[in-house]
């Protein structure tokens, strides 16, 4: 195996461009597991840890090799709570918000976040850059549409973000778990409210009509915030898998919308 360590981003996207074939490493808490199980055998490796440019995280831009542990103590209320739900420690320390992007997992725990904010996805390649919608970058299970020859260089965030913002999830134990659903509600001063959903659907979701519903109501009632629960219950799209039943998962959404909306309204 041929391993590559480039210490600044102009040798990472002209290393890539000449080997579009290589397998991108970040913290590697995806890629090393697959390659322990031998579910993949990479010719070529290219290392990007070292690259400090990565790592940045200024204002709503935050570089693709910010991990875990920095966004864990970081003022983005949201992702400091999906962050403290990833794994142990160590992988808080390994594991990138680059790397959640580039696997594009259902379970992804920043995903539901990024999506609850149309967050954009900023790529770079040794021709050029450019920036895609969370939602045009992520287009399926584990799939995107970064292009061989491209590197995520970062994640932005919306300069007006809101004032009240919740993530939880729910797993089959209290830590170092894969979610069976995770959520994110995000409510604006002026009644905007979003949710985005993980793991009940290829990709996240957002309950478009729930949140339409619940922004009509300026203070909403606990009939309004039933309703919004049961809106989101219709608009998921669970499986049945070794984790969980699409029925379960389907009731969880529910009863996860309605708590983290409940603590928005009364934050």
């Amino acid at each position: 195996m041929e391993f590559d360590r480039p210490t600044d981003l102009d040798t990472a996207l002209q290393l890539v461009a000449d080997s579009p074939e290589a397998e991108l490493l970040a913290g590697g808490t995806d890629l090393m597991v697959e390659l322990n199980f031998s579910r993949r055998n990479p010719s070529h490796v290219i290392g990007l840890r070292r690259i400090a440019e990565l790592v940045e995280w200024n204002g709503p831009r935050i570089g693709a090799g910010v991990t875990y542990t920095t966004m864990e103590q970081g003022a983005v209320r949201a992702l400091a709570q999906a962050a403290r739900t990833v794994g142990s420690p160590q992988i808080r320390n390994a594991g990138t918000i680059g790397g959640n992007l580039g696997t594009a997992s259902p379970a992804g725990d920043t995903l539901p976040v990024l999506a609850a904010l149309d967050a954009a996805v900023e790529l770079r390649s040794a021709t050029g850059a450019r920036s895609l919608r969370w939602d045009e970058f992520i287009t399926g299970v584990k799939r995107t549409t970064r292009r061989p020859d491209e590197i995520i260089t970062a994640a932005v965030l919306p300069e007006d973000l809101p004032p009240r913002q919740e993530f939880a999830k729910i797993g089959v134990r209290n830590a170092m778990v894969i979610s069976m659903v995770s959520a994110c509600v995000m409510r604006w001063d002026d009644g905007r409210t979003t949710i985005a959903l993980g793991a009940v659907g290829p990709a996240p979701i957002r309950a478009r009509r729930a949140e339409a519903m619940i922004a009509a109501e300026q203070s909403p009632s606990p009939a309004a915030v039933e309703e919004f629960a049961r809106l989101v219950t219709e608009e998921v799209r669970p499986i049945t898998d070794h984790r969980g039943t699409e029925t379960y998962r389907r009731h969880a959404s529910g009863v996860l919308a309605k708590r983290l909306l409940e603590r928005v309204l009364a934050a």
